[in-house]
């Protein structure tokens, strides 16, 4: 029986319990001959990241944990980290997050430092290691936090028995990817300076490899402030590819010769922006044929590409996203996710193209009945463009809606600024549709996925070209009466939390929001944030302090004046990219004005929750506080948020 009741009052079986408590985070794939490796971060072991195998003689695909408790495989170069761990001959070599230090880990024995201690926050962080076996070391990414001011990035080597960094390459600002070749004569690697993001202008350099290990002929071989490099790779034979955006899109290119050679141009993007160190999206069947994934159209594929007469064969997939691409003898593995079930480690068999689901990041089985599809769309938006995003009407098999009534809609805006929302499930997001939101994703200008120009409509423009696309998405949704005008709310992290107080702030569209760690001064973000985004504004805003008054301008702490909705604040106590202080003061301001405000601060969290316990009162909060905003009954018996509606602290 189909029971008629109000939109958000809907009773749901995705609860914030059963998502935190069936799921892991699946994350960098990692061969080693046939042995497939992978990390999976746990949030019922507080958010713990450990590295698991699965041989060729393994059964069940679950797969055997190789890093035992206390330890956790992260790295914290660029805040970010990726690229925590490597494997050679059936050792893993691995950053440990409490000191950052890079550990050995061998069969059945304990994990053995082989770098000094020193403290994780003034000491050495290490990261993209590489083994190189002639030379019994490793070559990775170190960033130096011993001197005082900003940290200090080079390309070094680590003994594999153990000891000192010695310093490869230095002098830039950053660094990433060493790659040395088959035969190990010579090394690849990217790297770029302030104020540039990876995303912006990056260079590929290579130099010679001597006996002694030390560089020779260091030389620039493509890349400038306006070309984004990423992802070499040596073929088998030794060939050096790579990735760039030299015509608008991340395509495949090898270097020939003198030159670096365009291998299939096509307005697809064969990349990602480089957030995290470790990235791939493609890898070498043999010698002359690659395997690689691509977003078309806003639908990311995967393909077989022959180098010698430059075809490329799509090979079919039930998937919407596929990541952490890697290729061994006669199969390839991927992180892959569809529309209505969790993300898995697949692998494919290259002979015969089936696909086998190694590992699920979440045992979660639902109901198809509860589940929204996804709809990608474009809206019109400001100056006569289009602007993209993904929508999600309520859906819940045992409810039907009030017939007068339309449902609350939840504008989601993804972090970054530079990332891009995808269709692939999200438990997340159904827990609102299957409560009777809608939701829309937005993928406002700037986002990545459709091509350079549309990443730099954010130029100079963020808070401007956000906030506008998430507007108008909600309008269109709004105006093909999808959504109910008076119950529009807004949420995000991180960036996306500054385009929702922006939002909040600078129009009067939305009646409610949530900040996830989110930047309510961009002022206080150029001045404290670290180094890696620490210039990352002078292109979204202009150069800092050069340009202070438009910072000002576009804080939303420096405009409560012009605020009159209410928002829920969400923020880790450890968070060193966005500092709780930014939350705080925000909170300050609206409790000040007497706007209702809710403000949860998670001991132990950093950029992003990691632990279930915090994961599932966020989510939980954020619906209690639309309930008490909005006014409408809440089906779940979840703990509510206190909302402070005065200075005073009455409720």
């Amino acid at each position: 029986m189909v029971n008629q009741m109000a939109y958000g009052s809907w009773r749901s079986p995705i609860t914030s319990d059963l998502i935190v408590s069936r799921s892991i985070r699946l994350a960098e794939v990692c061969l080693d001959g046939l042995d497939i490796y992978w990390s999976e971060l746990r949030p019922t072991e507080n958010g713990r990241q450990l590295v698991v195998r699965h041989g060729p003689d393994d059964e069940g695909g679950h797969g055997t944990e190789m890093i035992p408790t206390p330890f956790n495989v992260r790295s914290r170069v660029h805040e970010y980290g990726g690229g925590a761990y490597t494997v050679h001959e059936g050792t893993i070599y691995f950053s440990n997050f409490a000191d950052q230090r890079l550990y050995r880990q061998q069969a059945r024995q304990d994990p053995a430092a082989i770098t000094p201690a020193v403290t994780p926050t003034a000491g050495l962080r290490y990261a993209d290691t590489v083994v190189d076996s002639r030379r019994d070391r490793l070559i990775c990414v170190l960033e130096d936090h011993r001197q005082s001011g900003e940290a200090v990035n080079a390309i070094a080597t680590v003994p594999l028995t153990g000891g000192m960094p010695k310093i490869l390459v230095s002098g830039n600002d950053f660094y990433s990817s060493p790659r040395l070749s088959p035969d190990g004569t010579q090394l690849a690697w990217i790297t770029w300076n302030h104020p540039q993001m990876p995303w912006d202008g990056t260079e590929l350099w290579l130099a010679n490899v001597t006996d002694d290990g030390s560089l020779s002929r260091p030389r620039k071989l493509v890349g400038n402030v306006k070309e984004s490099v990423c992802q070499p790779q040596w073929s088998p034979g030794g060939t050096l590819y790579f990735i760039s955006d030299a015509t608008g899109w991340w395509n495949l290119y090898r270097w020939e010769g003198e030159r670096g050679e365009p291998l299939f141009p096509l307005e697809a993007e064969f990349a990602g922006p480089q957030w995290n160190f470790g990235q791939s999206s493609y890898g070498f069947e043999d010698n002359t044929t690659l395997i690689c994934s691509y977003v078309y159209e806003g639908l990311t594929r995967l393909a077989r590409f022959d180098t010698r007469d430059r075809t490329m064969s799509e090979i079919d997939t039930p998937y919407c996203s596929i990541g952490s691409l890697k290729v061994g003898p006669g199969f390839a593995v991927f992180l892959a996710a569809s529309t209505t079930k969790p993300s898995a480690l697949v692998r494919l068999n290259l002979a015969t193209l089936k696909m086998t689901e190694l590992k699920l990041a979440s045992s979660l089985t639902i109901d198809p009945g509860y589940l929204s599809e996804p709809e990608v769309i474009s809206f019109p938006t400001t100056g006569g463009l289009n602007a993209y995003g993904i929508y999600y009407r309520p859906q819940n098999k045992d409810y039907e809606a009030l017939v007068t009534e339309r449902p609350p809609l939840l504008v989601k805006s993804h972090g970054g600024p530079t990332a891009a929302a995808s269709s692939a499930f999200n438990p997340t997001i159904q827990y609102w549709t299957s409560r009777g939101f809608a939701v829309l994703d937005v993928n406002y200008g700037g986002s990545t996925g459709y091509g350079r120009a549309y990443r730099n409509r954010l130029k100079g423009q963020w808070g401007i070209v956000d906030i506008d696309d998430c507007v108008n998405g909600a309008l269109h949704l709004v105006a093909q009466g999808k959504a109910d005008r008076d119950r529009l709310a807004i949420d995000g992290g991180s960036a996306g939390g500054y385009t929702t107080l922006a939002a909040l702030t600078f129009r009067d569209l939305f009646k409610a929001g949530a900040s996830y760690y989110g930047v309510s001064d961009m002022a206080s973000l150029a001045a404290e944030t670290h180094k890696f985004e620490s210039r990352y504004l002078d292109s979204l805003v202009g150069p800092y302090p050069e340009q202070k008054a438009l910072y000002d301008e576009r804080s939303p702490i420096n405009a409560i004046e012009q605020l009159s909705c209410p928002i829920i604040f969400l923020q880790g106590s450890e968070d060193k990219i966005v500092p709780p202080n930014q939350a705080e003061e925000m909170v300050n301001a609206l409790k000040a004005k007497g706007i209702p405000v809710a403000y949860l601060l998670f001991e132990g969290e950093q950029h992003g929750f990691r632990k279930a316990e915090n994961i599932k009162r966020a989510l939980d909060a954020e619906l209690s506080f639309y309930a008490q905003i909005f006014g409408f009954a809440l089906a779940d018996n979840i703990e509510p948020v206190k909302i402070v509606r005065s200075e005073s602290g009455n409720g």
